[in-house]
């Protein structure tokens, strides 16, 4: 059977983009306020990490994307996890 043909190929996930992590104390979290920066621990040419659930099935670059979609944020795929194993 093939894989467009599966009864799940139509069901939608939910994949977690990962673009960095930051690590304050709890009372610099506290002090956050309106226009605060919380720095993380990527620059902006890093790569990204996608997840389903904990497993990561991909690494990538963001881009603004085009067209209908203009002025979103996209992700374009460099690497990407075989079925089955992670990367």
């Amino acid at each position: 059977m093939s894989d467009d043909t599966t009864p799940f190929s139509q069901v939608p996930i939910e994949i977690t983009v990962s673009v960095g992590r930051a690590r304050p104390l709890v009372r610099d979290l506290l002090r956050l306020g309106r226009d605060a920066v919380l720095v993380l621990d990527r620059r902006v040419e890093d790569p990204v990490e996608l997840y389903v659930g904990d497993r990561l099935i991909a690494r990538g670059e963001l881009h603004e994307a085009e067209g209908d979609t203009s002025g979103q944020l996209a992700v374009r795929l460099t690497e990407v996890a075989a079925p089955g194993e992670g990367l």
